[in-house]
């Protein structure tokens, strides 16, 4: 088959010499939008079973299925590694879980703080904002998109194994404590809302035993940029990225 850089999650078990069925939107977006004929070769994954080639065996306006080929990647997964952030506004929320799981993420919690400024999520739409993004990209997981929670209530429930790097920029201009820290461990980024943390969040976070403060260089930086620095550090020092030393 012919190797083509059209990538397709399919929620359906995959396996060589399948043919599995298109929904109405796969099919549009094979058909209608990216013009793909029949015989067409596409990339195919599920989360589960690796990602495997695959062509176009029927084409239709609104229906259509794909022949499954031989795997050509194993599944792969992440770093154990979840992000944690207050809603902003629609288009900078759905950058963040975009840019988390181009970045390398196992999980995405959106999460309700004192000045958390919208107060409403669509998990669906976000789900699939982040297929989208899993399927341009080349992982062959999509993390999974928590309800939105609330951080008073997170912090109860927080397992005591996982490691929470709460991004404090009271400590902007400090040193890098991922530096040296030990990798392998499960662990959590903590992204606050564009008012900043509560005096009585901060608190709090600063006496639970599982948080780790720390700062993102000199500077104040919006909620989807220090998304994004906060996730490039912890994957450069603890995560999977090549080290350079």
């Amino acid at each position: 088959m012919a190797v083509s850089k059209i990538r397709l999650f399919m929620d359906h078990p995959l396996a060589s010499g399948q043919s599995v069925p298109l929904s109405r939107a796969q099919a549009h977006y094979l058909f209608g939008v990216m013009r793909l004929p029949q015989g067409g070769a596409l990339a195919v994954f599920n989360g589960r079973d690796g990602e495997f080639a695959a062509s176009v065996a029927q084409r239709g306006k609104r229906e259509g299925s794909v022949a499954i080929g031989p795997k050509t990647r194993p599944q792969t997964a992440p770093p154990d590694l979840w992000l944690l952030f207050a809603p902003v506004k629609k288009a900078r929320t759905d950058f963040i879980v975009e840019k988390a799981v181009e970045l390398g993420v196992a999980r995405i919690v959106p999460i309700r703080t004192a000045f958390t400024n919208s107060e409403r999520i669509r998990r669906d739409r976000l789900q699939a904002h982040a297929v989208e993004a899993a399927e341009q990209c080349g992982a062959t997981l999509v993390p999974d998109i928590a309800e939105l929670d609330r951080l008073d209530r997170l912090l109860a429930d927080w397992p005591q194994a996982r490691r929470l790097y709460f991004c404090d920029e009271a400590m902007a201009g400090s040193a890098d404590p991922l530096i040296g820290a030990p990798k392998g461990r499960p662990s959590a980024i903590l992204i606050g809302p564009e008012g900043g943390f509560s005096d009585s969040e901060r608190e709090r976070l600063r006496s639970h035993k599982a948080v780790i403060p720390i700062g993102l260089g000199p500077r104040t930086l919006r909620a989807e940029t220090a998304a994004i620095a906060a996730l490039a550090l912890w994957q450069a020092n603890l995560g999977d990225w090549p080290s350079s030393a």
